[in-house]
């Protein structure tokens, strides 16, 4: 397996390590594993997955660690590194307040002029669909191990979408997954990373 680019590595700290583990875990298990996004396959095994660790305790601190992966990402060849994944495990742990976050993150890709050039999805471990109960399995397709911000290129999801007849079909694919697996096979997944 080639070197990771600097694009990859760039600040990493071995503090981060144990955050990168885990989130790799889970990309590997539930996202990669149950196809949850059959997008992130090639990423992932491609290795062109960049995790970024944010040590900000409030949300002024994570908006700059935001900003400045987004222009990492955006000055980045796609070749080295396609997508970022920033972990931000000591702040929002609340998902309603990590979700209100959401429209400050999408606010700052506006103003760096990114719009049209990247996009941020969210994950969360408490992560919960508008109109689900909280411990409803479909919740689980978004449900990382921590708070993360998924920096896409808008370039690589209109591909991937125009490469789908029918993007909606992941979404009831990923529903019928996580209920045939539900709470005790999406715990199962993790059993031996404790």
């Amino acid at each position: 397996m080639p070197q990771p680019s600097d694009a990859i590595t760039a600040g990493l700290t071995p503090v981060d390590m144990p955050y990168i583990e885990a989130t790799r875990c889970w990309v590997e298990r539930a996202v990669v594993g149950l196809n949850l996004c059959p997008f992130a396959r090639a990423p992932f095994v491609q290795g062109t997955i960049r995790y970024a660790v944010s040590h900000a305790r409030d949300s002024d601190a994570l908006l700059d660690d935001l900003c400045g992966e987004l222009q990492s990402l955006a000055a980045a060849d796609p070749a080295d590194c396609e997508t970022t994944l920033l972990i931000h495990p000591a702040v929002f742990g609340d998902f309603l307040d990590y979700n209100d976050f959401l429209d400050v993150a999408d606010a700052a890709v506006e103003a760096l002029r990114l719009d049209g050039v990247l996009q941020v999805a969210s994950f969360h471990p408490a992560y919960q669909f508008a109109d689900s109960a909280p411990d409803d399995s479909e919740n689980f397709s978004n449900r990382s191990p921590y708070p993360t911000l998924h920096l896409l290129r808008e370039a690589s999801v209109e591909r991937a979408m125009e490469a789908m007849s029918d993007t909606d079909e992941i979404y009831r694919r990923n529903i019928d997954t996580l209920r045939r697996l539900g709470l005790t096979g999406w715990q199962a997944l993790w059993r031996d990373t404790d």
